[in-house]
């Protein structure tokens, strides 16, 4: 999931930088913050519900 934002994250960056690509860069970045927020969302479940160490 970090490869994929990392990826559409240059992709916006890369278009907004040509400039003239408005209407794919704007769609990417939306694409990438839907995507870093499941992202965070699904960490922050795993930091909570994660591997536990035994205990003896």
């Amino acid at each position: 999931m970090v490869k994929w934002s990392i990826i559409l994250l240059a992709v916006a960056l890369i278009a907004g930088v040509f400039g003239f690509f408005n209407l794919i860069a704007a769609a990417v970045a939306g694409i990438f913050k839907i995507v870093f927020f499941i992202f965070l969302v699904l960490f922050i479940i795993s930091l909570f519900t994660g591997r536990r160490g035994r205990s003896k």
